[in-house]
């Protein structure tokens, strides 16, 4: 049986941890060092923190910051946002970070993927396919910053894994980010069924049975939880949490 992980899925604001529902009103939640640190202790697979300010505040990446959160990460550390240069990979390459997830610049700038990947590897760089419903009700890609995507889910997957080489999907469902109530398994089900690519489920984990279910019904390889990492229970206080292992992977 091919290995289930199980991530904490961080949110960064430039200055601290927060927390989103459908990505909006986000709530801070603590120190990102203090979270590492916790998470060290238990068994956590691999880390993604995601600043949720760079790309749509265009500013720089925090070299510096992201080296002393992977630098105290005793984990594999994945980044995302705010990535715009082979420089900026080589940066957070060099400074901890194993894996850059990209989705603007999928839009913007896709020769920068084409070079990452053949300089790194295409397991160093994981492509963000967002997925929300349409004003119809039918789910379908997009891109969250805003640009719109005239591929079709089929020939999407298939530009990210064929012309751009990326070694990872990192699937997220805007709609159920923050809400508890559970990973979209049918629409995962369609996309890992498109792809021979690892996929990272996000969107929606509220308890084991979610975990349970994405991992071992949808052919997810991976599932990152959010809410159920940085609260205690859904409407409870912020506690850094880590579900145990044994209760969710089947080995």
């Amino acid at each position: 049986m091919a290995l289930k992980r199980i991530m904490p899925c961080l949110l960064y604001d430039g200055k601290g941890l927060v927390k989103t529902v459908k990505f909006k009103n986000p709530s801070y939640v603590g120190d990102p060092i203090n979270a590492i640190k916790i998470y060290n202790e238990k068994e956590v697979d691999e880390l993604i923190l995601i600043d949720i300010n760079a790309t749509k505040e265009k500013r720089k990446i925090n070299i510096s910051k992201i080296a002393d959160f992977a630098g105290e990460c005793f984990m594999p550390f994945t980044y995302n946002k705010g990535v715009k240069t082979v420089n900026e990979f080589y940066e957070l390459f060099k400074n901890g970070v194993e894996k850059v997830v990209v989705n603007s610049l999928i839009f913007e700038n896709p020769s920068v993927i084409k070079e990452a990947v053949t300089k790194y590897g295409s397991q160093a760089v994981v492509a963000c396919v967002d997925f929300r419903k349409n004003m119809f009700g039918k789910k379908n890609v997009y891109s969250f910053a805003g640009h719109s995507i005239k591929y079709s889910p089929a020939d999407f997957i298939k530009y990210l894994e064929q012309d751009l080489g990326v070694g990872e999907l990192f699937l997220q469902n805007v709609d159920a980010e923050g809400t508890w109530e559970g990973f979209d398994n049918d629409f995962i089900k369609q996309i890992t069924d498109l792809s021979s690519l690892p996929v990272i489920a996000c969107g929606g984990a509220g308890n084991i049975g979610h975990l349970k279910e994405v991992l071992y019904t949808s052919g997810a390889n991976a599932a990152a939880i959010g809410s159920m990492a940085v609260y205690s229970k859904k409407g409870m206080g912020v506690l850094i949490n880590f579900p145990k292992r044994s209760d969710v992977i089947i080995e």
